[in-house]
């Protein structure tokens, strides 16, 4: 299986099996390890307890050796009949089987065929004797040897024997099976409660989670209110943080969705049925048909402003769903619409005049150059619209901002127009306008983190009318 088949495997297994896994298969692991470790420690402690009997039937051979005399030389001998060595074998599941060398390495007695000793005595033996243990073969089984270094001595001489005894391991190992098996049925036990207590520990926490996924499971396809979980572990708050706020922007976008559907159908009713009466009277003859196609081509213009308003007020709240808008020179958008517009302010004899700064500098703010064009175009528009003789468009940077100023000497906002300003066909339409300029004006800066304000100017400043003021962070610096 590769990685990525047991990344999709593991990601189909449920919160509480993950759990399950995660702390079962590493206690598991740990009680293996644990057993095998009490294995040889048991061994080691068979080893222990059995290699001091070898010693002692060692020993008890050591006693039985004597020194003679016998043609000028001396030489060792031993008795050591087999009964000697009964009272070392535990039971009939093990064998003893020695054998005991001469000063000159000759074969006094025991089994000729053990093999002969071929190591060293440890530096720091474990008992006050000259021994060495170590595991061997002898006949095809395996056995645990002792070598015993004996000093012998008497008046006639002295010398050192080697002095060898092993015993099979069967009962060596029939004791660490028994010690193991005894701790075994303790960690099985240790396991089994581990086992209850984490399905029950795995179960209550896992519980509200289960009780989140029903809540949710349960709701209606149209139902997007928050989720409400209090006794969510913590580790999921952040998670339904998020999908509260991934709904309340989805209720968001739909509620826009819904205005967009009501507010077109409803608004273009009207000039289509005025447009509709419009080619009857055509039709029927009741104007001339230059009027007539005047006034329809006028009904299509007023209707074809309507959608591409509409339009844009929808295209602004897609922009505010998206992240990480671009780097735009306003100063550039500027610049641009009033050399686009310059025939329409021409053709009204307006006093034109644009201020974008020392040397037209960049002014960079964080938005789609669609929105600031689209921002700036409708304020200019409702400007010309309104404006009598003088209109005045600046650019500056001012305490880490971009401001716009957009003055004109019109008449101003009427009282009555100024609690409703920026809602969507609130605004005055006597002049010819949709009642969607400032609305998709302010649905722009507030997207963008920025401050709109319309300023009515009196007497004070030697000529009444407007000023648009529009603040929009600089690039380089936060939102406000």
């Amino acid at each position: 299986m590769s990685r990525r088949d047991a990344d999709v495997h593991a990601a189909r297994l449920s919160l509480r099996a993950r759990l399950l896994l995660g702390i079962l298969v590493p206690v598991l692991a740990l009680v293996s390890f644990n057993g095998w470790s009490l294995y040889r420690q048991a061994l080691r402690a068979a080893d222990q307890a059995y290699d001091r009997t070898l010693l002692a039937s060692a020993k008890s051979i050591g006693e039985l050796l004597y020194l003679t005399r016998e043609g000028g030389r001396v030489r060792l001998h031993a008795t050591v009949p087999y009964a000697a060595l009964e009272a070392f074998e535990a039971d009939n599941r093990s064998r003893l089987y020695y054998r005991v060398t001469g000063f000159d390495g000759e074969l006094l007695l025991g089994f000729e065929d053990l093999p002969r000793w071929q190591g060293r005595i440890p530096d720091r033996p474990a008992y006050a004797a000259l021994v060495d243990f170590y595991d061997g073969q002898y006949q095809g089984v395996p056995v645990r040897m002792a070598v015993l270094l004996q000093p012998v001595a008497s008046e006639v001489g002295q010398g050192m024997a080697t002095i060898q005894v092993a015993e099979t391991l069967e009962l060596r190992r029939t004791l660490a099976r028994q010690l193991l098996l005894e701790a075994l049925w303790h960690q099985a036990l240790l396991v089994a409660v581990i086992v209850l207590v984490v399905l029950w520990v795995v179960q209550r926490a896992t519980a509200p989670v289960r009780r989140l996924s029903e809540e949710v499971a349960a709701r209606d396809e149209d139902t997007l209110a928050p989720i409400h979980a209090p006794d969510a572990p913590r580790e999921l708050q952040p998670l339904i943080a998020a999908t509260n706020a991934v709904m309340s922007r989805l209720e968001h976008a739909a509620a826009q969705q819904k205005r967009f559907v009501r507010d077109a159908s409803h608004q273009l009713r009207t000039p289509l049925a005025v447009l509709k009466v419009q080619v009857q009277s055509a039709l029927r003859g009741d104007a001339p048909a230059t009027q007539a196609l005047q006034e329809i081509n006028t009904t299509v213009d007023r209707a074809t402003q309507l959608v591409s308003q509409m339009l844009a007020l929808a295209k602004v709240e897609q922009l505010r769903q998206q992240r990480g808008a671009p780097v735009s020179d306003w100063a550039t958008v500027v610049h641009a619409l009033a050399l686009e517009l310059s025939a329409l302010i021409a053709q009204r004899g307006l006093d034109f005049e644009l201020d974008l700064g020392e040397a037209a500098a960049p002014v960079p703010v964080r938005a789609h150059e669609w929105a600031l064009r689209e921002l700036t175009r409708n304020l200019l528009h409702n400007a010309i619209r309104h404006t009598r003789t003088l209109l005045l468009v600046r650019l500056e940077r001012v305490d880490g901002q971009a401001v716009l100023t957009i003055r004109d000497d019109g008449p101003g906002i009427a009282p009555a127009q100024r609690a409703h300003l920026f809602e969507a066909f609130a605004a005055s339409v006597s002049a010819g306008g949709t009642g969607l300029g400032l609305a998709i004006c302010h649905e722009i800066v507030m997207s963008l983190g920025g401050r709109i304000e319309l300023l009515d100017r009196g007497a004070a400043d030697r000529v009444e009318g407007l000023d648009a003021v529009v603040r929009l962070a600089l690039a380089d610096n936060p939102a406000p």
